[in-house]
């Protein structure tokens, strides 16, 4: 049975950015996954062991996030290597990662990207 496990809007203070300023100041960020898998042996079994465990994720997305990059391009890689290194069942990730009021000359709410693997 092919899945969708929904983890969204993860909240996170980094410190990621190509100035200098922001790599000092931080600011918020947020990521949402989608991870495709096979979910019927957990449907069925009941066993957190046959699963992708939530709070697993949480942690491996918070400790890339703690990395400092220069780009959200290259957080937002990181986040899905780990993911697939320590998951081999999931057979696809989308990820979204928005940076909240980037420095653009100007009012902007949040940029972000979306990856998919």
């Amino acid at each position: 049975m092919i899945s969708e496990i929904l983890i969204d809007n993860m909240e996170f203070f980094a410190f990621h950015g190509f100035y200098p300023e922001e790599q000092r100041v931080g600011c918020k960020y947020t990521v949402s996954l989608k991870l495709i898998t096979d979910l019927s042996s957990a449907g069925n079994t009941d066993d957190l062991n046959t699963t992708i465990n939530y709070e697993e994720i949480y942690q491996l997305v918070k400790k890339e996030m703690n990395i400092n990059s220069k780009l959200i391009e290259h957080v937002a890689s990181r986040i899905i290597k780990a993911l697939k290194t320590k998951y081999s069942i999931l057979k696809h990730v989308d990820l979204y990662l928005y940076k909240y009021n980037p420095p653009l000359g100007g009012q902007v709410e949040r940029v972000g990207i979306h990856l998919y693997d």
